[in-house]
């Protein structure tokens, strides 16, 4: 075995010449430009494009999916997304005046509405007619919980905006908007999102001598997260996304089972954030993010952080450290750090855009394991929905139900009794069978009403709880 490992030694001349560009499997992708497939299929769902703090009394110069844009909120509070340059002359919008309705270009006046009609063109005769046969590119936009969302796609196929449980629910809950920046391709912070294994080592490995202890505690999450998780991944019913379960043992008569999910292109929900999620039963959602493309070297994740009594019962969440490239939970999160501060104390934002040259990760170069299995279904599933394999989510495009109800969402913390097994083999199956119940749980509720979601959720979790043995 010893000889085996010392034929791979000292190969770095060899391998210094490996290929740096992707398969056209991964460009699939990685590549979200115009004309690209990946792009179309982002445009066919509302995307964050800005925080609502960011609208001022000023424009605000915006790029998102390789398109160059403005937003702003015109004095009478409608909110529009126009494309940059001015359909007239091309002077930039950026340095247009905000007007009681819609945007003025400073150059020569033209006035747009939210929409992209001209509403005046201060320097042209009355009997005009560029008012009636020029518009200024425009797509539909709206505020929610201070995020700006934008319809990018065809005017003619404006989905609903998709409401879950979790933006409601529990009742008192706060979203507190924030964004992440990214020097690095959409795709791999997306899959960072998938990949458990990474919270019991990057984010609980601070041991390196010399550390700050407060800089150390607060680039690890703590309670039961340094433990590796029993993990499983599966594609939702429909092929749109996947949930996912991570189960740990966080005493010899405590397992804690973890629930996320995501939704293609770019969504995902987690659950608790706080090291009291290892003692919880049920808590709800704790952030919902959307990871969105600005070019193919970078993106941006927009978001809310959930702020209630359920999710967070200690209230170590701080909603004053959410919003504009920050977040309130984990060091090292955001590209506002010291480089040797990121190097002895390294965190999601250091791991993600260090994966390739230029922040493109290059597939072919890597060696996955059985860790990363949720990572290459997630690519799988992915590639299918972009080819139009898999039929387009109806309850996201659908979103509402006729009566206005929220969506189901799967995403929980949940702590049930399961005594240990002496055999540790034997034990993680426990494990595994036990978040399997508990997902199955959470799947009961699809078709209930919200009302009684929550309710039924929480009577089974009781029913079930000390009696998961019989699974050995």
């Amino acid at each position: 075995m010893l000889s085996e490992l010392k034929d791979r030694a000292y190969r770095g001349y060899e391998l210094r010449s490996q290929s740096a560009d992707n398969r056209p499997d991964a460009l699939e992708l990685l590549l979200t430009g115009p004309g690209t497939p990946m792009n179309e299929y982002f445009r066919r769902y509302w995307q964050p494009v800005c925080l609502s703090e960011q609208l001022t009394d000023t424009p605000l110069a915006i790029r998102i999916l390789h398109e160059d844009l403005v937003a702003f909120r015109d004095r009478s509070g409608d909110v529009g997304v126009l494309q940059r340059r001015c359909a007239h002359r091309g002077s930039s919008l950026e340095f247009g005046i905000v007007a009681e309705h819609g945007i003025r270009c400073c150059y020569h006046g033209w006035l747009y509405d939210v929409d992209g009609t001209i509403l005046e063109t201060p320097c042209e005769p009355s009997e005009s007619r560029l008012k009636q046969t020029v518009c200024q590119g425009a797509y539909p936009a709206f505020e929610r919980d201070g995020l700006v969302f934008a319809y990018l796609g065809p005017p003619e196929t404006v989905p609903k905006f998709e409401m879950f449980d979790a933006y409601v629910l529990p009742e008192g809950t706060k979203l507190v908007a924030f964004s992440n920046e990214f020097a690095c391709n959409w795709l791999q912070v997306y899959e960072n999102l998938i990949d458990h294994y990474h919270t019991a080592i990057l984010h609980n490995n601070m041991t390196v001598e010399g550390v700050d202890a407060a800089l150390a505690a607060g680039a690890s999450f703590g309670g039961g997260w340094g433990e590796l998780p029993v993990i499983r991944w599966e594609a939702t019913h429909d092929g749109n996304g996947m949930i996912f379960t991570a189960g740990r043992r966080v005493s010899d008569t405590k397992v804690w089972i973890r629930i996320s999910e995501m939704a293609f292109p770019n969504w995902a929900q987690n659950a608790a954030l706080a090291p009291s999620a290892a003692r919880q039963r049920h808590s709800t959602v704790a952030m919902t993010r959307w990871q969105v493309p600005v070019d193919d070297n970078n993106s941006i994740a927009f978001g809310w952080r959930h702020f209630n009594d359920e999710v967070d019962p200690d209230h170590v969440g701080r909603e004053e450290d959410c919003g504009v490239d920050k977040i309130d939970f984990l060091i090292g999160q955001t590209r506002h750090r010291a480089y040797d501060e990121q190097q002895r104390v390294p965190g999601d934002y250091e791991a993600i855009t260090s994966q390739g040259a230029g922040g493109i990760a290059i597939h072919q170069l890597e060696h996955p394991g059985r860790s990363d299995v949720g990572v290459y279904m997630c690519r799988s599933l992915l590639r299918d929905a972009v080819r139009g394999k898999t039929a387009p989510d109806p309850t996201r495009l659908a979103s509402e139900t006729g009566n206005g109800d929220t969506l189901p969402r799967y995403p929980s913390d949940t702590v049930l009794e399961v005594p240990r097994l002496s055999d540790r083999d034997a034990d993680r199956e426990l494990i595994q069978a036990t978040a399997d119940t508990v997902l199955a749980i959470m799947k009961e509720t699809e078709n209930r009403p919200s009302a009684e979601r929550r309710k039924h959720v929480l009577y089974r979790l009781d029913e079930t709880d000390g009696g998961l043995l019989g699974f050995d």
